[in-house]
């Protein structure tokens, strides 16, 4: 199977020839892929060079210019270290565009530290406005993408503000994703556990024969708050309204989002995700997972742990 990267530059050059506002800005990072778009749309295939607060004000430029832009790069080099230009240069400009990650939380351990990006989502929620999706699987990358660039289904031109956070762990099977809903995967009555992105197959593995309903979201904002609160509902009467969200980035990112959804509901919240302790001997993304405690079998232990704990 090819990685949700090897999806993006093909998903782009077809973009770039079908609509004339769509625009590209790269840091270095993935240039030799969009090689031929650069021959057939110099005007609108930039490269900045290694420039991450250039190339988040250019994409910027490009927006008040009339364009869509889609700026790309490792997300700790797009989000977190040209910060100030995505709040200012997008959001006080009031200009929309599409970041594109990579590497995730810690796709390339070897790349240390400073290539990793747990925080990044945790990040943008700071700011106003920012759509994020997190797919898990290629196929769904190339559909959020293409629902993040544009044009939207009534054929308008989008304008606004998108995150796309791709990541080399990957789901098996893609899922109908639509750039909105959460999808509900498994009906259980003991609680509800939402799996985000890539976090899919393994909460499906660590939830085999456990009555609990599975929701999968790869759009988490706006968050999908209704069909949160309509897992809850169909739990049943006297059902405890216990949610567990995994998600692939910073531990308890969403849990504010999902205690304002259930916020007139008594209920119990758990967020998993990656924890904040550095972890400074690299090695492989397996060992990340098992290490943040996000492997089937951790996953089971905690969240049968969380589910006995209301009983």
């Amino acid at each position: 199977m090819d990685t949700m990267r090897d999806r993006f530059a093909p998903v782009m050059a077809r973009l770039l020839d079908e609509d004339p506002r769509v625009a590209v800005v790269l840091a270095e990072i993935g240039r030799d892929a969009f090689e031929e778009a650069m021959r057939t749309h110099p005007d609108r295939v930039i490269n900045v060079g290694i420039r991450e607060q250039l190339l988040v004000g250019a994409g910027a430029g490009l927006a008040l210019a009339g364009l869509r832009p889609v700026v790309h790069t490792f997300a700790s080099f797009l989000v977190e270290r040209p910060f100030e230009q995505v709040k200012l240069d997008f959001g006080h400009q009031g200009v929309g565009g599409v970041l594109v990650s990579a590497a995730a939380s810690f796709d390339w351990p070897e790349g240390g530290f400073t290539h990793m990006a747990p925080g990044d989502v945790g990040v943008l929620d700071t700011l106003d406005g920012w759509a994020v999706h997190v797919p898990g699987h290629p196929d769904e990358a190339e559909t959020l993408l293409r629902h993040a660039v544009g044009p939207g289904p009534d054929g308008a031109a989008k304008d606004d503000k998108a995150y796309v956070r791709l990541s080399v762990q990957a789901n098996q099977a893609p899922m109908p994703v639509d750039g909105a809903r959460m999808l509900p995967v498994r009906q259980g009555h003991g609680g509800v556990v939402v799996a985000v992105g890539p976090m899919l197959d393994h909460v499906l593995a660590a939830t085999e024969g456990l009555d609990v309903t599975v929701l999968y979201a790869t759009t988490v904002r706006p968050f999908d708050a209704a069909t949160l609160r309509g897992a809850v509902a169909d739990l049943g009467p006297g059902a405890a309204a216990d949610v567990v969200l995994v998600e692939p980035y910073l531990a308890g990112t969403s849990t504010a989002a999902a205690n304002d959804a259930l916020l007139d509901v008594p209920h119990r919240v758990l967020g998993l995700g990656v924890g904040r302790a550095e972890l400074r001997r690299y090695g492989r993304v397996e060992e990340h997972l098992r290490a943040h405690g996000l492997d089937a079998a951790s996953l089971r232990a905690r969240i049968t742990a969380f589910l006995r704990a209301a009983a």
